[in-house]
């Protein structure tokens, strides 16, 4: 029998998500054979009572755990040898900020399964938070909309107890005839149209949003085939050629940053594809976008957006970027453009998010992670075992080397 340890989130700044909901464990314990132990926390949206009442064992001593579950990357120091760890480990991009944490579990041993590689046979996610990060970024744009422009208010989602909270109180709110631009079609694009709806914010084509005048907020959804073209010209758009050839492209994004407020980017950046813009357009004055939330979050150099220059948090959720110079201001300011750039962002709604994600948890991934042998989707997601890159994962060879003496 398996034994399932959920940890206590430990990345600065907190994160307040749980894999799984007390009531989720009790759904575990009755449809699999295994137990499940719960490391306290005090920043965890569930409370430590919520558990205990659904007869959760909690223990500051998960040695004896077989598979160890968070969301967040897990501090080294916390790492325990010789395990298997579920988290989001943000390194097979080779994100600098976590090459040492790939190479303690390494060092310590670790099967570590990476949430972000966890893929049917087609490679589509089978679990993620994308959803409420669009949710909440969008929110989040309109909410900085609202602060610079003054013309609205509205609330800090993480001030609200859920989503059904935050979502009363948009019948009080009379937005200004807003154009935004939304870039992506995946699960962070559909959280983000879901909260557009929810505003009562009416959805027109690309062509109408370049074309027409309106006297109520719109907005318009662009795929890959609306913001970028061939560098040799207008031709029939080949989706997979561009993913392939990204370098091949070129960004027609800027009549979009000319029309629209406010920018929210939901896309999966690769680095051989172009920018939507360069900083030098932010001092065009027809660059007229004043609100960018980047919900994918990827940092410059290597980012679809150059001015998405640092994560921002919850706390400090934007940060201005002066249109003349392109360096960091503070925000709201006549000549800048701001950024809302959390890198965290279901955070926000942390028990609608948790749900979410222990659903597909639950439905997706534990019955492969409990199978006598590991299935074809926990191999692919599997990054370190027995010390070991595993085979899919060697081109971090050289991520892992550096820094090494």
């Amino acid at each position: 029998m398996y034994k399932i340890g959920i940890i206590r989130e430990g990345k600065v700044p907190p994160d307040a998500r749980t894999p799984l909901t007390p009531e989720q464990c009790s759904e575990i314990l009755h449809r699999f054979p295994v137990e499940i132990l719960v490391e306290p926390s005090d920043i965890r949206c569930y409370k430590n009572t919520e558990y205990q009442e659904r007869g959760i064992p909690m223990s500051d001593d998960l040695r004896n755990c077989d598979i160890l579950i968070g969301v967040k990357e897990v501090p080294i120091d916390k790492l325990v040898a010789e395990k298997t760890y579920l988290f989001f480990s943000h390194t097979i991009k080779k994100q600098a900020q976590n090459r040492r944490l790939l190479q303690a579990t390494l060092e310590k041993h670790i099967r570590l399964i990476d949430f972000e590689k966890l893929t049917d046979d087609r490679g589509d996610r089978l679990i993620a938070f994308g959803f409420y990060a669009g949710l909440v970024g969008t929110h989040n744009a309109l909410w900085t909309y609202g602060r610079r422009s003054g013309a609205y208010t509205l609330p800090r989602m993480h001030a609200c107890h859920d989503y059904s909270e935050v979502q009363a109180t948009y019948k009080n709110v009379n937005l200004p005839p807003l154009r935004i631009v939304l870039t992506g079609g995946g699960r962070v694009a559909a959280g983000a149209v879901r909260n557009l709806h929810d505003f009562g914010i009416h959805q027109v084509s690309p062509k109408d949003f370049l074309s027409k005048d309106f006297d109520h907020p719109v907005f318009t959804q662009l795929f890959a085939q609306d913001y970028v073209q061939h560098r040799d010209g207008p031709r029939i758009f080949d989706k997979e050629h561009f993913y392939a050839h990204g370098e091949e492209y070129l960004s027609i994004f800027a009549p979009y940053a000319h029309r629209a407020d406010i920018f929210i980017n939901g896309i999966y950046y690769d680095r051989r594809a172009p920018k939507f813009f360069t900083t030098e357009e932010l001092a065009d004055p027809g660059f007229n976008v004043q609100v960018i939330a980047d919900v994918s979050c990827d940092i410059g150099p290597d980012a679809s957006i150059p001015v998405t220059l640092r994560p921002s948090t919850i706390v400090n959720p934007v940060y201005g970027i002066d249109r003349n110079t392109g360096l960091e201001c503070p925000p709201f300011q006549a000549n800048a453009v701001d950024v809302m750039a959390i890198d965290n962002l279901p955070s926000e709604l942390p028990r609608d998010a948790s749900q979410f994600f222990g659903r597909q948890l639950i439905d997706n991934i534990l019955p492969e992670l409990l199978h006598e042998h590991d299935s074809a989707i926990i191999t692919r997601a599997l990054i370190t075992e027995n010390g070991r890159l595993t085979a899919p994962y060697t081109y971090l060879s050289d991520y892992v080397a550096a820094g090494v003496l």
